[in-house]
This record gives structure tokens, sequence and C-alpha cells, in this order.
């Protein structure tokens, strides 16, 4: 059976061949990791393709093999010459190295990371704000010897146009890894509270304004509320209940996008008027007989008594 073709050693540990000794130690370190028997377990030839590894390593951080080696290639190095490298000091410390790193980066535990529910009112984000919070903090070890967390402040920028359940995470303020290992995230979450007279649509915000009778039928200048104060608005006369009138750029600022907003959208209410005087009500009568309406004067039985008359 033809014995198997040996690959060139810098094919072998895919390096160039002016590497220098610090190129040719990192590529071998890369190799190990990936083929070593302790790390590798799903590799048939893993152990194959580390033993060449290995041997390349060892022939050519030699200088003395390696100058035979770039001579006269594979025939310039012997069986006994090969076996002698791998087990020169290089190596051996190259393996001992990787392994060790491997094995604490595997007792290393990551942190965990830690969740804050931010609250905001409804102007802090739509317009944007910076808050600062306090995040209790403790390592696993703390809480194993029932330590009390200590608290730590975190300073939180809240970008305008923010909505609720938006995340923002500070990356590494969570709790401390284990042996050596990363510390968690901080993740905030933002809760908005309900506003009793603004709701967001998308960018846009919507607002009930209600009007009296008389401001509808005759026009008037009216203050309505935004999210950055009072501003004027214009009823045009004989305005209908439910008309909804759009503020261009008095909403929410979009995400990202500061100097783009969205509208304020305002559907005014009109009030029928209540408690009139005697005076108020025979201007209205006359107004409705100008008008060509029909008054019905109200009746003793309620409503419910005339639907029941019809059954």
């Amino acid at each position: 059976m033809a014995r198997k073709k040996k690959r060139d050693y810098y094919e072998v540990l895919g390096v160039s061949r002016d590497a220098d000794e610090v190129e040719l130690k990192r590529a071998f370190r890369e190799l190990a990791r990936r083929y070593h028997p302790d790390m590798n377990s799903s590799d048939a030839n893993a152990e194959d393709k580390f033993k060449e590894a290995n041997e390349a390593y060892g022939v050519l951080s030699d200088p003395k093999l390696r100058t035979r080696y770039d001579r006269w290639g594979h025939g310039g190095i012997d069986r006994d010459m090969a076996a002698q490298a791998t087990g020169v000091g290089s190596v051996v410390e190259a393996v001992e190295e990787m392994l060790g790193e491997w094995r604490r980066r595997r007792k290393r535990k990551n942190g965990r990371d830690l969740r804050y529910t931010l609250e905001l009112t409804f102007e802090e984000a739509a317009l944007g704000c910076t808050k600062t919070i306090q995040v209790p903090r403790g390592a696993p070890a703390d809480r194993a010897a029932g330590r009390p967390p200590r608290k730590e402040e975190f300073t939180v920028t809240v970008p305008p146009g923010s909505r609720e359940g938006a995340l923002k995470t500070l990356r590494g303020e969570g709790e401390p890894g284990e042996q050596g290992g990363p510390p968690g995230d901080l993740v905030v979450i933002v809760r908005i509270a309900e506003h009793p007279i603004f709701r967001r649509e998308g960018d846009d915000v919507w607002c009930d304004v209600p009007i009296s009778f008389t401001q509808a039928a005759l026009g008037a200048v009216i203050d309505v509320p935004t999210v950055e104060g009072k501003v004027k608005m214009r009823i045009p006369e004989g305005t209908q209940s439910g008309r909804v009138f759009r503020m261009r750029g008095r909403g929410a600022p979009r995400a990202g996008d500061k100097d783009r907003r969205g509208d304020q959208l305002v559907k005014v209410q009109v009030e029928t008027p209540s408690g009139l005087t005697a005076r108020q009500r025979q201007l209205l009568e006359e107004f409705a007989r100008i008008s060509g309406e029909t008054i019905a004067h109200p009746r003793r039985k309620g409503f419910l008594d005339r639907v029941k008359e019809m059954f």
C-alpha cells in the first residue's frame, strides 16, 4: 500500500514561508485548539490533523530543522528528526498554554443579566430625557453568603420618540462573572404611564378637546394642549362634533431622527349646554323657531316605559 504523501509544513500551518516565530506559534495554537483530542471529539480525523500540525510546528520552530526543510523539503527531515521535533519544549509549551487557556475558559461563567423597568411619563418618552436609576448588583458569591446586594447608580439617556417596551442595553453593567468570566448586561425596559389627555399612534399624538356649542357655531380661537405646552388653534364657524384637526409637527419625534416629528391630531367634541337659565332657554327656543326646528316637549314617562309600550 502506497504511503500517504506528506503535505508541506507551511501549508499545514497555513503560513507563508517567511513567517516569523510569532506567526508560527499563533497558527499552531489555532490548529491545536481546533484539533486537539481533548477539545474535539466530533471529528474522526481530529487526532491525525493534530499530529500533522504538531510535527509541522516542531520542525519549523527549530531553526536548524527549518533550514534543512527549506533546503531539501521532507527529504531533509527523517522520521527520527520529526519525532524528536514534536517533543521539544516549544511544542509542549504551546500545547500546554493552549490547554491551560481552554480549561480556564471552560471554568468561566458569564455574569447574569439584570433587568430594570424604567417608568416614564408620556412627555418624557416623546421628548426624551435623562434619568438616574439605582440598580441592586451582587456577585454570586455574595448571594451564596447571604450578603445584601449593593445599589449602584446609572445614568440612562432616553432618546426622543421612545416607545412602550423599548430596550436599552448597558453592556457589562450586569452581575460580575465567575472565574474571570465577563459580566452580564443591564437591560432597561421602558414603560410609559397612561396620559389623561394624549394617546399615541406611531409618531402622531391624538387628543380630544371639548368646545362649546357657541364656539362650534360661531368659530373661535382656543388653547390646545400639546406635549410641549399649550398652543392656539382656530375653530372655523359651523364646526361639527367629531371633526379632526391636524397640527403639523406637533407630535412625537421619530425614533433616531429628532428633527422629524409626527403630527398632533385634535378631535373636537361639541358639548351640549345643560342647566340652562330661563333666558338661555328662551333664546335657544327662539333660535329653533327661526331655524324652522320643532321643539318636542318632555314627556312624563321615561324612555324605558315607552319601549315597554311597543311590545
